[in-house]
Parts: structure tokens; sequence; C-alpha cells
């Protein structure tokens, strides 16, 4: 499974739209599995030192986090843009895109990259560009 598969699964369980609410325990819980995926996967593939798999382990436990309490905010207040959404997404990708750029290596770089990361990243470059026009 690529990386950006496994990215937007961290985010399904808190989708604006989902089709049925789960509890705080299941989101919890659903989201440290994948968060643990990932890691494996990142692990493989990027040969991460046992440090770098704590500070990754940590960029994206708490991008996660942050991503789903203010999906949370604005689910309460009442916000049905998918745009608004999505802004809230690319924001804390982002976030976890310059944080992964400072743990890892130059070659580990360039597996990331192609990974996913690199057209995720132009894709939010082209729509933050778009947005500004």
């Amino acid at each position: 499974m690529k990386f950006f598969q496994i990215a937007v699964l961290l985010l399904l369980p808190f989708c604006a739209f989902a089709q049925q609410p789960q509890s705080e325990e299941e989101i919890a819980k659903q989201m440290r599995e994948n968060i643990e995926k990932l890691l494996e996967r990142y692990e493989e593939v990027l040969e991460l030192d046992d440090s770098q798999i704590f500070y990754a382990d940590s960029i994206l436990t708490h991008n996660t986090e942050c991503k789903v309490e203010e999906v949370k905010k604005m689910q309460k207040s009442g916000v049905n843009s998918m745009d608004l959404y999505e802004r809230v997404m690319d924001k804390w990708d982002e976030e976890t895109y310059n944080a992964f750029r400072r743990i890892l290596d130059d070659e580990q770089w360039e597996k990331y990259l192609k990974t996913g990361a690199g057209k995720a990243q132009k894709a939010r470059e082209k729509k933050s560009a778009k947005s500004r026009k």
C-alpha cells in the first residue's frame, strides 16, 4: 500500500461526512493502528533508525491529533464546506512534510518523496497557488 493511501486512512474515521459516528475510543484506536502501519512502512522503506522512528511516531501522532481536534471543532460549529476541511488536512500534512525533512537524511528524503509525499506536496502547492488567485 502506498504511503499516501495509508496517510489518507489516518483521517477516514474523522471525516466530516462519515456515515456512522464512532466513539472517542474507537477513533483513538483506529488512529493509533493507522499510525503504526505507516511507521512500519517508513521503517522498512526509509530504513529509519530508532531515534528517527521515535520522532516519526511523535510527529505523526501530534499532527494527526491536531488535525482531528481542528476537524471536530469545525464539525461542532456546523462547517459544511469540504474545501475548509481540505485546508485543515493540507495544513497538517504540510507540517508533517516539513517535520520529516528535519529528521531524514538526504537519501531517506529522496525515498520519502518517491513514496507519494512529493506528489502530495506538489498538489498542496498547486491548490494553494490556485486559492491565492
